[in-house]
């Protein structure tokens, strides 16, 4: 079992989580071929959408990849690559602010340049943080 970090802003996170799928990378298909069934995926989302969206710097979702299967959804013009994630009903966002430094994840200077890569393997010890934080309420 792996943890990952997928970096997505929040209203493209709300739409997966409402479909119980994962899409990374603007629907490519190499993030998704990381996971395995079993593994846990968090999602951050350092804005609230795309375009001219806010500010947000967040953990907003937090889920289980369901199966080994990746499809190719069909959107017209778009075809974004998919994977079936089974997100808890109860989970709650956590600002990564109130983490104050305790993450492996934080714990380096510029640690934001990582992230662009799209998706990054979380510590198991991160990871149970997050997963506290995010399940507790």
């Amino acid at each position: 079992m792996r943890y990952w970090l997928g970096v997505v802003c929040r209203d493209h996170v709300q739409r997966a989580t409402g479909l119980g799928i994962a899409q990374l990378g603007h629907g490519r298909r190499d993030g998704l071929a990381r996971l395995s069934a079993g593994d846990w995926l968090v999602y951050y989302s350092p804005r609230t959408s795309l375009r001219d969206g806010r500010p947000l710097q967040a953990f907003t979702a937090i889920g289980e990849v369901a199966d080994e299967e990746i499809w190719q959804a069909d959107e017209g013009a778009f075809k974004p690559w998919r994977r079936r994630v089974r997100y808890p009903a109860d989970a709650t966002e956590a600002p990564v602010r109130a983490f104050d430094g305790a993450l492996d994840l934080t714990s380096g200077a510029n640690w934001g340049h990582r992230l662009r890569r799209g998706l990054v393997e979380l510590t198991p010890s991160d990871f149970g943080l997050i997963r506290s934080a995010m399940m507790a309420g």
